[in-house]
């Protein structure tokens, strides 16, 4: 199995600075005031409706914030919104306890957090997708175009090579997306790029299940474009992208993961998936936070600081489609390609 360099630089990210920060964590237990100051720095996290259990978005920015718990020694809890309705209390809940830093993982609860960043002035905000203006709210941004691209790239190239079997004659791909919104856009907009890059003449059906935590839907909606010959689908639904990667897995075809590395649900079903750095961009606001270094304002995470990238392909892709990708990637890196972030 071969992996991007994209990844492995995120991995190393992961790793080094989790090393640098339990060195620093270590410093501290040996004053027991640099310890009380760090468990005094109280961190919590709002997910959005679709829960800790999607194996993708709110499951990384948790990963991250265990990470901070663990390395950096802060105070941490934990909240699932099961609607939409419970946004701006959950966060008002902990602004009133005092929290320190208040993160909401998700585009939809951009309007929650303006209302409750102005209501406390005092509390750092973090918003995972979406720019919300104030000088207490950090805004993470995530140029997923570009790991869209590359995944679309390889799947556009494993369909017209056939280099996997089952791969059909109709040369059709699809892809199932939970909202019509920015953050769910801009990775399909750079996988159409980097399917028709390589294949011009390739069909993409596009379809919305208007939800992210109902896997029955995401299977229905994968059926029916299964149905209509597409035998690589690339699945941007969160929880209910699970629903896409099992109609994949039963009718033998190929998915594509989203947000986190996604191959460990169907191994051979999973081809490869496009990353979302939140974890690192959850953890690395928490230290900036304990550190007194957080500012406001838009945090933009892409290729070039290794806040996206893409999983390491099955090792039955050919090695020459995973080169040919990986040059894509030094491309947009350099600036020589620049996936778009609206859907044609």
């Amino acid at each position: 199995m071969r992996k991007s360099s994209a990844l492995a630089l995120i991995t190393t990210a992961i790793f080094s600075g989790g090393l640098l920060a339990a060195c620093g964590a270590s410093s501290a237990a040996s004053s027991p005031s640099g310890t009380t100051a760090k468990a005094k720095y109280k961190v919590g996290l709002v997910t959005d409706t679709g829960g800790l259990n999607d194996h993708g978005f709110n499951h990384l920015a948790y990963l991250g914030l265990m990470q901070a718990k663990n390395q950096l020694g802060v105070t941490t809890s934990v909240v699932q919104s099961e609607t939409e309705s419970d946004y701006v209390p959950f966060l008002t809940n902990y602004a009133k306890q005092g929290y320190n830093l208040v993160i909401a993982v998700g585009f939809l609860m951009a309007q929650a957090v303006q209302q409750v960043s102005k209501e406390f002035p005092h509390t750092k905000f973090m918003i995972i997708d979406d720019e919300v203006p104030g000088p207490n709210v950090t805004s993470s941004l995530f140029e997923t175009q570009q790991c869209g691209y590359l995944v679309g790239e390889l799947a556009g190239l494993v369909q017209k090579d056939h280099a996997l079997p089952h791969i059909n004659s109709y040369n059709t791909l699809g892809v199932v997306g939970g909202e019509s919104i920015p953050p769910v856009n801009t990775y399909i907009a750079g996988f159409y790029a980097g399917v028709h890059a390589v294949d011009p003449s390739a069909k993409i059906i596009l379809k919305y299940t208007n939800d992210f935590n109902n896997p029955n839907n995401g299977q229905t909606y994968a059926q029916s474009e299964i149905a209509q010959h597409a035998d690589i689908i690339f699945q941007v639904a969160g929880g209910s992208g699970l629903g896409v990667i099992t109609a994949a897995k039963q009718a033998h075809v190929y998915a594509i993961g989203v947000d986190a590395n996604q191959n460990y649900l169907a191994p051979n079903t999973v081809i490869t998936s496009a990353e979302k750095g939140i974890q690192v961009a959850t953890f690395d606001t928490i230290k900036d936070g304990l550190q007194g270094t957080l500012k406001a304002g838009v945090q933009y995470y892409s290729l070039s600081n290794n806040g996206v990238g893409m999983a390491p392909p099955i090792s039955a892709i050919p090695a020459s489609i995973v080169q040919q990708v990986l040059q894509s990637e030094k491309a947009i890196r350099a600036g020589k390609i620049i996936p778009p972030t609206t859907i044609p």
